[in-house]
């Protein structure tokens, strides 16, 4: 989960990069999805994993890669058009929320304890200290929003990969690539679309849209699977706990971005109900006379078969 925030929380940053350096965000969307499916591809083929290839499967990785991949690959590049990288990660930290608010809702979470319930309000009212709606010059604006939109949309894919996809036979790595080659399908008529006759691209852009491809998408995607496979939609979206301090940090050195008390604070409230979101009860631990009194037991039914014998 470290190595998937490390990979993942620098996103924002090769995004923006990419965004200065003269690309659109179709275009960043359609090649990080082409190189991420490229190195996925090469991985599979040396693991010897192959491709789903039954219709039903693909109809669903087509639906998991429009919410968990070209959708909000596009809707990170509009959103950061206008917003900074760390604010960007500081949102997506939005992900675990909107997966709790669709598991309530599609009665996948296990429990509604009314701590969950009080972490589910306290984040999204973190989020409203973050944009502040009622004030004019806060951070409310169409970028803000697609972030938003691009966080819950990996939410739902997130829990429609887990109740469609994982957990049915098929292994990960050839699942993950194979629902990237879906994406970049998807994501072809759009770049295209919106490309221009005159494209200067920068050194700098196919360096930033290279890692984030390669490194960002590509492994960071496999990660995710994994952590879907292992240990849930719900659980996997927790990684939302680390992101912003990744991309708060890489942004503050690499771009100089400067965030306000207000940002920091809303962003401390959001990851607080997070973290109860993911509360859970513990078991009662037997108490140490109940765990002599079977132990006592046992040894006493093992002497008596032995003394039979």
């Amino acid at each position: 989960m470290a190595g998937l925030a490390l990979l993942w929380g620098s996103a924002f940053l090769w995004i923006k990069l990419a965004l200065d350096s003269g690309l659109t965000p179709f275009q960043i969307a359609f090649v990080r999805s082409a190189l991420g499916a490229a190195v996925l591809l090469v991985l599979a083929r040396a693991a010897r994993r192959r491709l789903p290839r039954d219709r039903g499967t693909w109809a669903h990785l087509g639906v998991a890669a429009l919410f968990c991949n070209a959708l909000p690959f596009l809707l990170f590049g509009i959103g950061e058009r206008t917003v900074d990288s760390g604010l960007a990660g500081v949102l997506h930290a939005t992900t675990p929320l909107w997966s709790a608010l669709i598991g309530f809702a599609i009665g996948t979470e296990r429990g509604t304890h009314p701590v969950r319930l009080v972490g589910l309000l306290l984040g999204f009212a973190g989020t409203l200290v973050i944009l502040a709606p009622w004030e004019t010059t806060g951070l409310l604006s169409g970028g803000s929003l697609a972030l938003l939109g691009a966080s819950a949309s990996y939410a739902v894919g997130f829990a429609y990969m887990g109740s469609r996809l994982t957990g049915r036979g098929t292994d990960p790595l050839a699942l993950s690539a194979a629902q990237l080659v879906a994406a970049t399908a998807l994501s072809a008529p759009a770049a295209l679309a919106g490309s221009t006759t005159h494209l200067d691209v920068s050194l700098r852009a196919v360096l930033a849209v290279a890692v984030l491809g390669i490194f960002s998408t590509g492994f960071t995607f496999y990660l995710s699977y994994r952590l879907i496979a292992d240990e849930g939609a719900t659980s996997a979206a927790t990684v939302g706990y680390l992101l912003p301090v990744v991309s708060v940090a890489l942004g503050a050195i690499v771009l100089d971005e400067e965030l306000g008390a207000r940002v920091i604070a809303g962003a401390a409230v959001v990851l607080a109900g997070v973290a109860a979101t993911r509360w859970r009860k513990r078991p009662p631990s037997p108490s140490p006379s109940s765990s002599s009194l079977r132990e006592d037991t046992a040894v006493q039914m093992t002497a008596g078969r032995n003394g039979s014998a």
